[in-house]
């Protein structure tokens, strides 16, 4: 019983103990943050490039990423090609934590989510 009491508390309290994701809303920032890096998911096998020249380039499961971006009020908007097929426009609500973690929420971060670590 003490063992499950242990667990419980312990599980309560984790969410509180990790540290949050803070909003990115201003260019410099994310530049800051993302400089001579690059960002990637394994579970998603994506691995990229954000230039500050507002190019993006990588792979993801074998195939090509290419794009542009920019900040726009706060957002990072890009456009991007995968394996040649359009994948679009979107506006994403940018995160991070850590230092070291970015999390993007698409549709200015009304959708869905994806956090990157920063390598």
């Amino acid at each position: 019983m003490k063992t499950l009491a242990l667990t419980l508390a312990l599980f309560i309290t984790m969410p509180a103990m990790a540290a949050a994701f803070d909003r990115i809303t201003d260019r410099d920032t994310f530049l800051a943050l993302i400089a001579d890096k690059s960002i990637s998911n394994r579970l998603y096998g994506v691995k990229l490039i954000v230039a500050d020249s507002g190019e993006i380039n990588g792979a993801a499961w074998g195939w090509d990423i290419t794009g542009t971006w920019d900040w726009r009020d706060g957002y990072f908007c890009r456009q991007l090609y995968w394996g040649g097929d359009d994948i679009g426009y979107n506006c994403q609500m940018v995160s991070a934590r850590s230092g070291d973690e970015m999390r993007f929420t698409s549709d200015m971060g009304a959708g869905d989510s994806a956090s990157f670590k920063l390598r």
